[in-house]
């Protein structure tokens, strides 16, 4: 290894005084030179002293300046090169936040932790998602770069993804409680005299009460013990050159407390004849309330995961040595056999084998009537068995399970951030020292002005109280907590919040056709024939040459020639040509099945049938062609029905102002006859697209100016999905790939599009509410305060409420009601109540 040391350009070989060594998996390597690239790569990053990579362990060590490079731009430099540092993510949960800017010195923090890439803190559920190298971090290292700031923190384990945070969440409820009741039973004495000496100034409670030596002992444990979290919080964020609410409230209540302590032991003598341990007691007080309502209410904003997580069956009836034993639901393994009895929940995911029975799948697909369920069959963990009982093989179970997919998509999405807090973030970074700035003016104002030290005292404690930005940091993280929650209850998953956003201001929408506007359940619908061939040798020879394929329109030709007993010869050779057809060896013939444009670019003849063909597309079927040995001996329809709210959900959309489209690989005529039948216009029509074609056309709406939502299977789909700006996966349960789209809808329902929308536009509405307010409420108090027209115990009321009445806004999203009902007139759907 080279001497990992730094040369200067006119001196000699010095080590960075900073310098720190990490260790980076990399994979993709295939020889000695791609180490020598990746040597190259790292060595060309400024900072960089030293990288050696080694490609037997596939680990790149480098020694760096971490004042100068991070451990993301040293990644970052390995991706560019072309080869991939796998990452992971370590979830945390934190106890202390404070407000907004608690979150931004918190990032700070662990983005300095060697080996962190990307660190995101959510005030509302308590949690931190760091991004690192696999294997290169302990979890260690970041519950103590969290403690070293201040705060607390637990690693989130995947066992029981929801306990961690309730726990702490109850913690933190519970030391904001016995924080107030301590401050509020002190305070309330000196709430009294302030009545009192208003009310009755001469009476010998007032007296009793106005006593400075007395107040001073009721106002000492609220400063300095219920207080003593704004200190600890204050300290922790001055030493990190940062400033918060707790700096603020601490600041004000000290003022205001010193004066009084400066007052009761001096006196008359320095010119102080009043004092104010009631307004710094009261103060504290009030802003201790509006921190554990604010806990309560960020509580009830989580519902959705303790809702979901309740779902679930607490054991399961597990087959062994030939008896039925419960056992609890994280021992079920892979390949137990469970049995479920009337009544009871299926454990975890699995098969059929043995029984019969009907599921309640609504907790999954929001579809109210039961499934019926019998051997071959899958069924879900957390549904509900109604009537007869059957035996299962568990094939997913654990963090595997559907149940446990969902709660950790939803998990992910409240614990993200949504592009349009980033204004929040911005104006909170800043906020609080610009508040420092107004306060110091308007003390220094006042008492220029008037020489009153107290009234200069009194008006800059207000301003310090009142602009606390709390309601501003929650504004939009509890909005987002309760919006993918209660789409989750709806069947629709949010991947993240800035999904979440971005649903809402799609223009355009685009809808592939099979499985999604169709039933995706084609049927062969009618079989012809020439010359001297019969219809059931044509259907034959194609389901024999479709039988190796996985394609619907293949399984419906296969499906129908078994229902009518056909016999299939053996296939040797079989090739699948994407978005044209298939093409097989069967009983010693080439056999091609296929659609008429693959015939036409083969160059084969079929004017015999191009009557028919035409004539079926024009109804909206599918004609494949049966060729064999270059001879094309009949054709097959096959048609696919469309679904019956196809149609309402369309001009729903289209009522909404979006631009409706529809991709399909079928023929022009099928795809026009379909189009015209759900009501999109010709010319929003792409037909004979290619699977690898679709994200170009994908792309080709994007220009018209649009944010565009593509709706597939999460599969066939992937490439058009990951192109969009937002990628819908329409399916059921089991079937569909929770975390392969941006939004999930659970149901093969095209109305949950509508849903995802409506719920998106209701949040944003929500945020937007918050935001207003919030600023609003900064924008009026600050000037009052500044003025001299708001007492500080007001502002501290004014302070608690307003982040308590953002939190309850937000709440209000609960009532948000995804029942389905028909308006009158001609678009459609009404979704949302609210």
């Amino acid at each position: 290894m080279r001497d990992a040391r730094v040369k200067p350009a006119d001196g000699p070989w010095v080590q960075p005084p900073t310098a720190l060594q990490t260790t980076l998996p990399v994979l993709g390597m295939t020889c000695a030179s791609c180490a020598g690239r990746i040597e190259r790569g790292l060595r060309s990053v400024p900072g960089v002293a030293e990288a050696t990579v080694n490609l037997a362990s596939e680990m790149a060590t480098v020694r760096f300046d971490p004042g100068a490079v991070r451990v993301a731009d040293l990644v970052h430099a390995v991706e560019e090169i072309g080869y991939e540092v796998p990452a992971t993510q370590t979830r945390l949960t934190i106890q202390g936040i404070i407000d907004a800017s608690c979150v931004d010195r918190l990032e700070k923090q662990l983005r300095t932790v060697p080996g962190v890439t990307e660190a995101n803190v959510h005030w509302a559920t308590g949690t931190a998602v760091i991004k690192h190298p696999v294997g290169i971090l302990a979890p260690s290292a970041l519950v103590q770069a969290v403690e070293d700031a201040g705060y607390g923190a637990q690693v989130r384990t995947e066992d029981q993804p929801a306990d961690g945070i309730e726990d702490a969440r109850r913690r933190e409820v519970r030391q904001w409680r016995d924080r107030l009741t301590l401050s509020g039973i002190l305070s309330l004495p000196l709430l009294g005299a302030m009545v009192a000496e208003f009310w009755v100034p001469q009476s010998a409670d007032a007296h009793l009460l106005m006593n400075g030596w007395l107040q001073l002992v009721l106002a000492t444990p609220v400063q300095f013990v219920a207080g003593f979290t704004f200190y600890r919080d204050s300290y922790f964020n001055l030493r990190a050159r940062t400033a918060n609410m707790s700096v603020l409230v601490a600041l004000g209540t000290t003022a205001a407390y010193l004066y009084s302590l400066a007052g009761v032991i001096w006196g008359r003598r320095i010119g102080i004849t009043a004092t104010y341990f009631e307004t710094s007691a009261l103060v504290i007080t009030l802003v201790l309330l509006g921190k554990y309502l604010e806990a309560v209410a960020k509580g009830r904003t989580s519902d959705a995961i303790r809702k979901l997580v309740g779902l679930g069956a607490k054991t399961a009836r597990v087959i062994r040595h030939g008896q039925p034993t419960d056992i609890p639901l994280q021992e079920v393994r892979v390949g137990d056999l469970v049995m479920v009895r009337p009544g009871e929940k299926v454990p975890v995911d699995g098969e059929v084998i043995d029984g019969h029975s009907a599921v309640d799948e609504s907790m999954l697909t929001g579809e109210s009537v039961a499934v019926e369920k019998g051997p071959g069959d899958t069924v879900v963990g957390a549904t509900l068995n109604k009537t007869g009982s059957f035996v299962f093989s568990a094939t997913r179970v654990g963090q595997d399970t559907t149940l446990a997919q969902i709660v950790r998509a939803v998990e992910q999405a409240q614990g993200s951030k949504a592009p349009i807090q980033r204004i929040a973030d911005v104006i909170s970074r800043s906020f609080v020292p610009a508040v420092i700035g107004v306060a110091a003016v308007t003390f220094f104002a006042w008492y220029v002005g008037t020489g009153d030290f107290r009234v200069a005292l009194l008006s800059m404690t207000a301003v310090l109280v009142v602009a606390c930005p709390c309601a501003l940091g929650l504004a939009t993280p509890t909005a987002i907590m309760v919006g993918t929650g209660k789409g989750a209850e709806f069947g629709i998953l949010f991947r993240g919040g800035e999904h979440l956003e971005t649903v809402g201001r799609i223009g355009a929408v685009l809808l592939d056709k099979t499985g999604t506007i169709t039933r995706g359940e084609p049927t062969v619908t009618d079989v012809m024939a020439v010359d001297e061939v019969t219809p059931a040798t044509v259907l034959s020879l194609a389901a024999a040459a479709e039988s190796r394929s996985e394609h619907p329109l293949a399984q419906a030709i296969v499906a129908e020639a078994r229902a009518e007993n056909l016999t299939l010869l053996g296939v040797d050779r079989f090739e699948a040509i994407p978005g044209h057809g298939v093409r097989a060896e069967v009983g010693g013939h080439l056999v091609r099945v296929g659609n008429t444009r693959w015939m036409e670019q083969e160059g084969l003849v079929f004017t015999a049938v191009r009557d028919a063909t035409s004539h079926w597309e024009s109804e909206g079927k599918t004609a494949m062609l049966v060729v064999v040995d270059g001879r094309t001996i009949g054709t097959v329809a096959v048609s696919d029905t469309v679904k019956p709210e196809s149609a309402t959900v369309i001009a729903t959309l289209q009522g909404m102002g979006m631009d409706v489209w529809m991709i399909t690989g079928d023929n022009c005529r099928s795809a026009e006859a379909i189009a015209r039948q759900v009501g999109i216009a010709p010319e929003r029509v792409f037909a004979e697209v290619l699977p690898e074609e679709k994200a170009a056309k994908v792309r080709e709406v994007q220009a018209t100016g649009k944010r565009v939502a593509m709706v597939g299977d999460g599969m066939n789909d992937a490439p058009a999905l990951a192109t969009a700006d937002i990628g819908m996966a329409l399916g059921t349960g089991a079937d569909v790939a929770i975390e392969s789209a941006d939004v999930t809808l659970m149901r093969s329902d095209l109305r949950g599009i509508v849903a995802a929308i409506d719920l998106s536009q209701a949040t944003l509405r929500k945020i937007h509410q918050n935001l207003f307010w919030a600023l609003l409420y900064n924008s009026i108090g600050i000037p009052i305060a500044a003025f001299g027209h708001l007492s500080p115990i007001i502002a501290g009321a004014a302070m608690a409420m307003s982040s308590v009445s953002v939190t309850t806004n937000s709440t209000l999203l609960k009532r948000y009601d995804a029942m389905w009902r028909f308006r009158r007139g001609p678009a459609a759907v009404a979704i949302a109540d609210r």
